[in-house]
């Protein structure tokens, strides 16, 4: 076998473009901040299994920085409950290496997760155009057979 037919066989394994653009990205100080927002979305998986269920849906790290741990929650009555458990987050962020100081807790009117599905909009139709649309979609059925047994 000759060379040239493994290379034609076995062609090298390039990465695909987004992973090539993102390393690229990353490799230069213009990455940082996005080295920051996959650091920070680390640390909040590591934190938020932490929290009960219901809790856990409605809060998410925001920022970690000078000592701070702040955390971001949809509605005041979320912000009291995980005020409540700062002791255990701040014990589980010195466990991986953190020196957090101060627990903040901020409300945002923003659900922190998207919606699955956009809403969808309400579509107005005139009387002409509905009518037109059911004598569109009525002449696409089939008619009826017609056999000895129909009367008629």
């Amino acid at each position: 076998m000759c060379p040239m037919s493994d290379s034609r066989s076995n062609p090298p394994r390039r990465p695909s473009t987004p992973t090539a653009a993102l390393d690229a990205l990353l490799a230069e100080s213009a990455g940082d901040p996005i080295r920051r927002a996959m650091w920070l979305d680390e640390l909040d998986r590591r934190l938020r299994p932490l929290l009960p269920p219901p809790l856990a849906a409605h809060a998410r790290l925001a920022n970690y920085e000078r000592g701070r741990l702040v955390f971001v929650v949809d509605a005041p009555v979320w912000r009291a409950r995980l005020r409540l458990l700062a002791p255990e987050l701040l014990d589980a962020a010195r466990s991986i290496g953190l020196a957090p100081a101060e627990f903040v807790v901020k409300t945002s009117l923003v659900p922190n997760t998207p919606p699955l599905q956009a809403p969808r909009k309400t579509v107005t139709m005139s009387p002409a155009a509905k009518e037109a649309l059911q004598a569109a979609l009525a002449s696409l059925k089939p008619g009826k057979p017609s056999g000895p047994d129909e009367a008629g």
